[in-house]
């Protein structure tokens, strides 16, 4: 079995860390394995042996995944705005919970420059001949088979439908064990052969017996999901395969390379709350880092780590799909096809899917009209049929009534039958509703324009139906057809009604591959365009939907990136360096240049203004507040004394607006930011611990603390360290500015540092209020010193104000505390007035009397 992980905060470091084990992960780790690179795995969920699958009630209801409630279990259920997301959590990603269909793209359906609604075009920059022999070897691996049974009920039916309707209808390769040994015949129940790699379960598995649980983990290991095949051959070829350990963050490395943090989830803490926020972060160095954490997962990776990756393609986010997913349901079939005798399906008998009938597509070239798609019998457990029966809520009371008469006249002695098989016969009923039923599910070539993004620091997902409808639309027709071929009814996916929702087990898209940076996040081989040996090698990378089931291409996808990257076409190592040297001369040329531009008396390139050395951060980072010098100045009350406690006030500022990454102009970073919708905000506490010396010296130094919340940054940040200087001159009297300075640090611990400052100065026309409420602000990369703000790395720009509202709600967070609050209060406000006096108050001075100026 799979070893639990270990602490790696020593771990050496690593030619490749893949991220996820499901189709891209566990083919990229075997690949690399075999070649013998030394590869880690982190898988955050835990393996599941065979027999290890829930089934009771009770564990079903926990085979969830959200570890802050205390479930590690199977499903990971995602709700967005417009259709719900079922992924896998456990050894073998998504295999453990797919339906084994192991289908090619179709050759045509590789779309180029196909106009997308809103703009854009989705381009595959790879054709089905890179891939076939991929495919050939994944299938191989896979153990590929069609079913072998000719007689199961919903076999027979769906090409029976698909006969009469004139579609064509195949039984797809499927990945699973019919047979003990590869030449045998099929058997149900027969033990499994393991082959020459072993198991990494180290338990026997058996071949299919027919059971339809293939959708809720097999426990019977007929499955050959990945951790019985690829992954088990990885970690005999040496790969460390470790379980439980969530990856919460990675930062490119100085020399190349790459640091990658992750969490441990404890399986004692299974069943209990956690604060996984406060779990402590493991790390491990690696040269090459593959992230393989499925459409979900592997986009929000990368866009939480956004402002550690400058210069990401803003492709990021982009080219969603669902594959089309689409379910529905065939209720009553009849023989004759016209309201006869009940035609038994028998849904549970077989695998999940044994047949695939398939839709046309205008890419085809045959005379077929709009996206193609299809539609595949959908078996379920034993136990679904059950659920269905029992919820037939009005018969089933008539039944239980007349079996409880019975048994109770039994018991009088007026009935003295004492044979009671008749009667619980007719307490079950005949259960016709769920053998003459049968799922239907849909897939195909959805249009792949729908857009992730961090919402509140969580994954959301911009994508609805409605730019699909023609192809929602065809499927359900088709769908329909088949019920009616079958003297049946069809019932829709209950989430259709409600705003034509959908569920997606087959989520793609968020990171897709392309031609140039312009067009894709990554190349065709998954390399992330600038950033050398980082990958991007599951559903996130395909730029479209695959049409058919996705698993197989994904997995050939990987297999083909992993020949280039063993043939030394994608080299981190040199190139990482050579990378990173490029990016950060380019950008402290251009930083120097608009510095000696602006000239010694202008704004820096960081937002703030040139600073005095009473203004320059202290020395000693470790000694906030102490922007100035750190003399006592003369107490402005005249009431202090020594033995004195000083009084400290402090108030409460909230600023929000608009950023954007890799931007470094605050106004076109603001622009282009409220374009996309990435706001940026913060609440900060700002307080002068002394308020005599803070209206003495002339810096006016604060400390500021509180948070910054940025969705393209990950979410909240909190603020390590600030400060802020309420008034300060550079020999131009006119002018005066109000520096910000907030040391950040992101979830996944890159340092960022906020700078800025409000500018304030007399314009034509009344602009106290706007010079006073906006901030135009610079991310910078790391915690530079301030006399290192113009060669640093620019994350992003924007501009942050303050609302009325929020001004209103700051004029009641005025605190002091000391001995003397009420004069402290009073000198605070003649400095604040004082000052915009100096400013604004020229053109007024001949028409407020003296006596009345401040």
């Amino acid at each position: 079995m799979a070893g639990e992980p270990h602490d790696s905060q020593h771990t050496a470091l690593v030619d490749t860390v893949v991220v996820g084990s499901g189709f891209g992960g566990a083919v990229t780790a075997y690949r690399l394995a075999e070649a013998g690179r030394s590869v880690v795995v982190l898988e955050r969920g835990k393996p599941y042996p065979p027999g290890g699958f829930p089934r009771s009630p009770a564990d079903m209801a926990r085979n969830f995944w959200d570890p802050s409630n205390g479930l590690h279990g199977m499903f990971d259920i995602w709700s967005f705005r417009g259709l719900e997301g079922v992924v896998s959590s456990g050894l073998g990603g998504g295999s453990l919970i797919y339906a084994n269909v192991l289908l090619r793209k179709d050759e045509r359906w590789f779309a180029h420059e196909s106009p997308l609604p809103g703009g854009g075009y989705e381009n595959w920059p790879i054709g089905r001949a890179d891939l076939d022999p991929h495919y050939d070897r994944v299938e191989r691996m896979l153990g590929a088979t069609t079913y072998p049974y000719q007689d199961t009920p919903k076999t027979l039916a769906l090409h029976q439908a698909a006969c009469r309707l004139g579609l064509p209808v195949f039984r797809p390769p499927l990945a699973v064990s019919f047979a003990p040994r590869p030449g045998a015949a099929p058997v149900p129940g027969a033990q499994i052969t393991d082959p020459d790699y072993g198991n990494l379960h180290g338990l026997p598995r058996s071949t299919c017996r027919l059971c339809g649980e293939c959708d809720v983990g097999c426990n019977y290991g007929a499955k050959n999901t990945l951790d019985h095949t690829y992954l088990s051959a990885a970690r005999h070829h040496g790969a460390d395969v470790r379980t439980r350990c969530e990856v919460r963050g990675f930062t490119p490395r100085p020399g190349g390379g790459y640091d990658v943090s992750y969490v441990v989830h404890d399986p004692a803490r299974e069943g209990r709350r956690t604060g996984t926020d406060r779990l402590p972060l493991h790390r491990i160095r690696c040269r090459r880092l593959v992230l393989a954490a499925g459409t979900f997962g592997s986009t929000f990776l990368l866009l939480r780590n956004r402002a550690a990756l400058p210069g990401l393609s803003s492709a990021l986010g982009t080219r969603f799909s669902g594959n089309g997913d689409l379910l529905g349901m065939v209720l009553r079939a009849t023989a004759d096809g016209d309201g006869g005798r009940p035609l038994r399906l028998d849904g549970s008998r077989g695998p999940v899917i044994t047949s695939a009938v398939r839709g046309g597509d205008a890419l085809d070239e045959d005379g077929s009209a709009g996206r193609g798609f299809y539609i595949e019998d959908a078996g379920h457990p034993d136990f679904v049929a059950w659920l269905a029966e029992s919820a037939q809520l009005p018969g089933g009371a008539r039944r239980l009534l007349g079996f409880g008469l019975h048994r109770l006249l039994t018991r009088l002695g007026v009935d003295p039958a004492g044979r009671v098989g008749g009667q619980l016969a007719l307490l079950l009923g005949p259960a016709m509703l769920s053998a003459t039923s049968l799922p239907l599910l849909g897939m195909g070539r959805d249009v792949p324009d729908g857009r992730m993004r961090l919402r509140r620091g969580q994954l959301d997902v911009d994508w609805t139906t409605r730019t699909s409808r023609a192809y929602f639309e065809r499927v359900r027709s088709t769908m329909r057809d088949i019920a009616g071929a079958l003297g049946g009814d069809f019932l829709d996916n209950p989430l259709w009604w409600w705003g034509n929702r959908v569920i997606t087990v087959h989520p793609l898209g968020g990171s897709p591959m392309g031609r140039h940076p312009g067009e894709g996040v990554c190349d065709d081989i998954g390399e992330v365009f600038g950033f050398p040996g980082l990958h991007v090698l599951d559903g996130a990378l395909l730029p479209g939907a695959v049409g058919a089931n996705p698993s197989l291409t994904i997995a050939a996808v990987a297999d083909r990136a992993c020949d280039r990257i063993l043939d030394g076409q994608s080299a981190p190592h040199a190139a990482a360096g050579a990378s990173a040297a490029r990016t950060a001369r380019t950008a402290r040329t251009a930083r120097t240049a608009r510095a000696g531009r602006a000239g010694r008396a202008g704004p820096a390139a960081d937002g703030t203004a040139p600073r005095t050395p009473a203004e320059a951060a202290p020395a000693d980072p470790a000694t906030p507040g102490t922007h100035a010098s750190p003399a006592k100045a003369a107490s402005p009350t005249g009431a202090a004394s020594p033995t004195e406690p000083p009084t400290s006030l402090s108030f409460t500022e909230e600023m929000k607006g608009h950023v954007a990454l890799d931007v470094d102009d605050p106004e076109q970073g603001h622009a282009l930011g409220r374009s996309l919708g990435q706001r940026l905000s913060f609440r900060l506490t700002i307080t002068a611990a002394d308020v005599d010396r803070f209206i003495a010296e002339p810096a006016h130094a604060a400390d500021a603390v509180g948070h910054v919340d940025c969705d393209v940054l990950g979410g909240r940040l909190e603020v390590e360290r600030g400060w802020f200087n309420l008034f300060t001159q550079d020999g131009d009297a006119s002018r005066r500015r109000m520096p910000y300075r907030l040391h950040l640090r992101t979830q996944e611990g890159t340092p960022l540092t906020l700078t800025g400052h409000k500018d304030v100065h007399d314009d034509p026309g009344v602009d106290v209020w706007t010079d006073t409420s906006t901030l135009p602000v610079r991310l910078l990369a790391g915690h530079p010193h301030p006399d290192d703000d113009t060669t640093a790395p620019v994350i992003g720009a924007g501009i942050v104000t303050i609302r009325i509202g929020d001004f209103v709600r700051q004029l009641t967070t005025f605190r002091t505390t000391g001995p003397h609050p009420a004069r402290a209060m009073e000198l605070f406000g003649k400095l604040f007035l004082g000052e915009l006096w100096a400013v604004y108050g020229g053109r007024l001075a001949r028409a407020v009397p003296a006596k009345d100026r401040p």
